[in-house]
């Protein structure tokens, strides 16, 4: 995993290709949203950023709410899959 997050293109490309996977399994977009966000809150606690955009999103995730973390995991699933 340490490799996926070193460079934020991969990770994107990473997260591009799991939403897509979970699509053809038939997971809707929301449950997917919800996944992100538990990610999210796990790498917020247990992972330290690996880069410039890495270390935006977790200062973004840290000063948002509950609301705006989903909002946030919600978008990173939609900059994801665009790039897939």
């Amino acid at each position: 995993m340490s490799t996926v997050l070193s460079n934020f293109d991969t990770w994107k490309k990473f997260l591009g290709d799991r939403v897509e996977a979970a699509k053809k399994l038939g997971i809707n977009e929301e449950a997917i949203s919800k996944l992100a966000y538990e990610i999210g809150e796990f790498l917020d606690q247990k992972v330290d950023p690996k880069n410039n955009e890495e270390r935006v999103l977790k200062e973004l995730w840290d000063v948002g709410d509950e609301a705006e973390r989903k909002t946030m995991a919600r978008l990173m699933v939609k900059l994801a899959g665009n790039d897939s």
